[in-house]
C-alpha cells in the first residue's frame, strides 16, 4: 500500500470511529448548525451561543455543522423555561453553568478511572489504555448515563427531603433580613504533611493515595450524617445541619484518619474505614454559623473561621471557636478544652477550643 493509501486508511478509520462515537454518545450524526438550533428554538442566535458557552463546550461558527437532534432538543427544553417564565436568563445561565462545570469534571474523573483500570487490569501502558477506553466507551456509556440520572434524582430527592423537614411550617425562619439564609455546621479536614507524604510518588501511587483519602473522608462524613461540599487541594470542606452532627463528623474524621484507628475493629463493624491507616492524619475544625449556599459551595464568616482553625490545629485533633463551644457545652458525648489565645490570620485573636469525644 502506498503512503497515500495508508493516510487514506487512517483517515477513513478515524472518521468511522468518530461516527460510531457520535451515534453512541450523542444519539445520532451531526446534521445541524448553531443557526439551526436558534431557529428551531425560536430565540436569538446569541442566546444559543451563550447557552453553549456556559456548558463549557467548544462553540463553532454559526454555520458549521456540529450539532445533533439531541442537541436541538436540549436547547429547546431550556429556552421553553425562559418563554414560560419559569426562570429568568440569569438563572438559566447559572443552571447551565452548573451542568457544564460538574459534567466536565465528572466525565473526566470517570474516563481517567477507566484508563487506570485498563492499565492496571490489562497490563497496558497509558496510551494503549486510553485507546482501549476509546474503543469500549460506546458500550460503557449507556450504563454511565443511566447511573448518572439515577444518582442525580436521588441527590435531588435528598435535598428536597432536608428542606421539607427544615422549613416545614415556617421552621428555621430568620427574622433578620440581612442574615445569611442557612444555619449550618461547617468544617475542614486538612491532610498533614501532604507534600512530604506524596513526594516521589508515581502517578499510580499518587492516584491511589488521593483516592483512598477522598473515599475514607466521604464515607466517614456520610456515615455520621454530614455532607462533603468539595475538596480543595489537600483539604475537604464538609457541612452538617446541626452542630452535634457536625461535631461527630469532625471527631470521627480525626479518629479514623488518626493514629488510634483499630483496623480489626473497623473491619468487624463493617469495614467503613478499612484501609484508612497509612493515608494521612488530618487537622480538623468545626464551626456553627449562618452561610450562603451557591454554586455547589458555601460561603460566610464561619467558613473562614473554620479554615483558619484548621491551620493551627494539631494532627488528629478538632478545634472550634468559643461561640460554637458554648452550643456544644451540654452535649454529653464531647469534651471541651479551652486552649491559649492565638492569632488567626484575617480573623484576629481567639481562644480556640479543642473538641474530643468522651
Amino acid at each position: 500500500m502506498t503512503e497515500q493509501g495508508i493516510d487514506g486508511a487512517t483517515t477513513s478509520t478515524s472518521a468511522q470511529r468518530a461516527a460510531r462515537l457520535d451515534a453512541a454518545l450523542l444519539g445520532g450524526p451531526r446534521t445541524l448548525t448553531l443557526r439551526d438550533l436558534a431557529e428551531r428554538s425560536g430565540v436569538e442566535l446569541d442566546l444559543v451561543r451563550l447557552y453553549w458557552r456556559t456548558l463549557g463546550l467548544p462553540h463553532p461558527d454559526a454555520d458549521d455543522i456540529a450539532f445533533t437532534c439531541a442537541d436541538a432538543e436540549a436547547v429547546e427544553r431550556t429556552m421553553a423555561l425562559l418563554r414560560e417564565g419559569k426562570v429568568d436568563q440569569h438563572t438559566m445561565i447559572s443552571l447551565t453553568r452548573a451542568l457544564g462545570h460538574t459534567g466536565d469534571r465528572l466525565a473526566l474523573w470517570q474516563v481517567e478511572a477507566l484508563v487506570e483500570d485498563m492499565a492496571t487490569r490489562r497490563g497496558m501502558d497509558d496510551p494503549a489504555a486510553r485507546r482501549a477506553v476509546l474503543d469500549e466507551i460506546d458500550e460503557l456509556a449507556p450504563v454511565l448515563v443511566a447511573q448518572l440520572v439515577h444518582s442525580y434524582r436521588r441527590q435531588l430527592a435528598a435535598i428536597a427531603g432536608r428542606y421539607a423537614v427544615e422549613f416545614a411550617d415556617g421552621g428555621a425562619g430568620e427574622t433578620d433580613p440581612t442574615a445569611l439564609p442557612l444555619a449550618r455546621a461547617v468544617g475542614f479536614a486538612d491532610m498533614v504533611s501532604f507534600t512530604r507524604r506524596t513526594a516521589g510518588l508515581g502517578s499510580t501511587d499518587l492516584s491511589d493515595f488521593v483516592q483512598r483519602f477522598e473515599t475514607v473522608v466521604r464515607d466517614v462524613v456520610t456515615a455520621t450524617g454530614g455532607r462533603v461540599v468539595k475538596t480543595i487541594g489537600d483539604a475537604v470542606l464538609f457541612v452538617a445541619d446541626d452542630i452535634r452532627t457536625g461535631a461527630r463528623v469532625a471527631i470521627e474524621l480525626a479518629r479514623v484518619l488518626g493514629g488510634d484507628l483499630d483496623v480489626e475493629r473497623e473491619r468487624a463493624v463493617g469495614g467503613l474505614a478499612e484501609g484508612a491507616r497509612g493515608v494521612t492524619p488530618v487537622r480538623v475544625s468545626v464551626v456553627w454559623g449562618r452561610v450562603l449556599s451557591r454554586f455547589g459551595d458555601v460561603f460566610g464568616p464561619s467558613v473562614n473561621v473554620a479554615a483558619r482553625l484548621t491551620d493551627i490545629a494539631e494532627p488528629s485533633t478538632v478545634l472550634t471557636d468559643p461561640a460554637t463551644a458554648r452550643l456544644l457545652a451540654g452535649d454529653p458525648g464531647v469534651q471541651l478544652t479551652e486552649l491559649p489565645e492565638r492569632e488567626l490570620e484575617g480573623i484576629g485573636r481567639m481562644a480556640p477550643v479543642r473538641v474530643d469525644r468522651i
